[in-house]
């Protein structure tokens, strides 16, 4: 028999299942999580001022132009410590500039990155400085493989540019370098041609790739450093400092990536049935949901870790900044038709298409169904656990910062010292 209906029309209409009368959701109880007793750092734009000036006094000349990278992903207080690295630029004589470093995020176009930059609040206006976007590259050094290295036309065009970012584990490599300010001067200054050839390879080969290229780009002369932040599990930025050019991709930003993995908010169960995230996000993580987090990475030639073992997962909704871009969103086995009516197949295939390997199983569609609670269900149904049988249901508001959850009955015999079960 033919098909009476458009399919595309039946699956964002959400498909219907036939659960089984007598399931139902378990009650969950309110968790606060214990987190690493770190210190906040006071005052975010103080702090980057003046560690920009420290570093780099002896290097910035008045009328220096310096190209700021501004990335796309949530950092704490990201307007205050721009503003602070700029302040600081300026008191130094440089003349900073802003530009996304955001490789292909934003739809890989100029005004999509500029609508992102604005989104989380970074303008001109909230920087104090002119930003310049444009999606054009200059190929401004070669790595002894050959791989050329990609500046974005206006970071091409100053006398040094500067990187800042957060320092995380990376969601689709391991190395004694992720994410952070290594990251943005090779990857995310060079814009889609530079985040193609970077991603494009496995796991090992892409932190070679990355090592290698921020060499070749320091022997250029045009990185004048880097600032870099560390975030704890709650939420705050508990370190700020400046790198020189030998401490980006070198011991000092080896040193901060060990930290920025102890302050990881992972789960804390080993082994989870059902867990249900609230909101994903490019702002919250590259893939929308962070693999160091729920324990899934879906990378070939990069293993998946012991623990967690989750065997369903539950996306309920995406963070407006995202704009539909849902990289990642393969990760999820079921989303509802909310959901799946706001993403932009266009900005999540590019993206993808960027990422290489890592973005062919992660850009799949998972079920969507016409509810929240239908994609509870299903994942109740189908986590491999009996009808009866009772569940490891964890709820989460989102995978970047970890210190409240929701669970069910069997997991509460198995929480981390120091977690506190609220009434109610």
């Amino acid at each position: 028999m033919g098909v009476d209906r458009d399919p595309w029309q039946q699956l964002f209409g959400g498909v219907r299942l036939p659960f089984h009368p007598e399931l139902v959701v378990p009650a969950l109880h309110h968790v606060e999580l214990p987190v690493p007793s770190t210190a906040a750092v006071d005052d975010v734009a103080a702090a980057a001022a003046a560690s920009t000036v420290a570093t780099f006094a002896a290097t910035v000349v008045p009328g220096m132009t310096v190209a700021v990278g501004a990335g796309s992903r949530g950092l704490a207080a990201r307007v205050e410590l721009l503003r602070g690295t700029i302040e600081g630029l300026r008191a130094l004589g440089a003349e900073p500039f802003v530009v996304p470093a955001m490789g292909s995020h934003g739809g890989a176009t100029a005004e999509g990155q500029l609508e992102m930059l604005e989104s989380l609040g970074m303008t001109e206006a909230s920087l104090g400085t002119e930003i310049r976007a444009t999606m054009e590259t200059e190929v401004v050094a070669r790595t002894p493989n050959g791989m050329p290295l990609y500046l974005d036309k206006h970071a091409a065009g100053a006398d040094r540019i500067l990187p800042v970012n957060r320092i995380k584990p990376h969601t689709c490599f391991k190395g004694p370098i992720e994410s952070g300010c290594t990251k943005m001067a090779v990857v995310g200054f060079g814009k889609q041609p530079g985040a193609a050839q970077i991603h494009s390879c496995g796991p090992i080969e892409m932190r070679e790739r990355l090592l290698a290229g921020i060499a070749a780009l320091r022997a250029t002369g045009r990185l004048l450093g880097g600032v870099a932040t560390i975030e704890s599990p709650s939420g705050d930025v508990v370190r700020v400092q400046a790198l020189d050019p030998d401490e980006v991709g070198g011991p000092a930003e080896v040193e901060l990536t060990d930290l920025a993995k102890r302050l990881v908010p992972a789960l804390p169960f080993d082994q989870i049935d059902v867990l249900i995230i609230e909101e994903g996000g490019k702002d919250i993580s590259g893939t929308t949901l962070d693999p160091n987090v729920t324990g899934r990475f879906w990378v070939h030639g990069l293993a998946e870790p012991d623990a967690p073992r989750v065997a369903t997962i539950v996306l309920l909704g995406l963070t407006e900044v995202s704009a539909g871009n849902a990289l990642g969103i393969g990760l999820a086995d079921f989303i509802p038709v909310s959901l799946a009516a706001g993403l932009d197949f266009t900005k999540t295939y590019i993206n993808s298409f960027t990422a290489g390997p890592s973005g062919v199983r992660r850009s799949r569609m998972p079920m969507v169904l016409p509810t929240e609670e239908n994609c509870v269900l299903a994942a109740l149904s189908m986590c491999g656990r009996a009808i009866d049988e009772p569940k490891r249901v964890m709820r989460i508001r989102s995978t970047m910062h970890l210190t409240h959850c929701q669970v069910s009955e069997p997991l509460l015999a198995e929480l981390p010292a120091g977690a506190r079960v609220i009434p109610g």
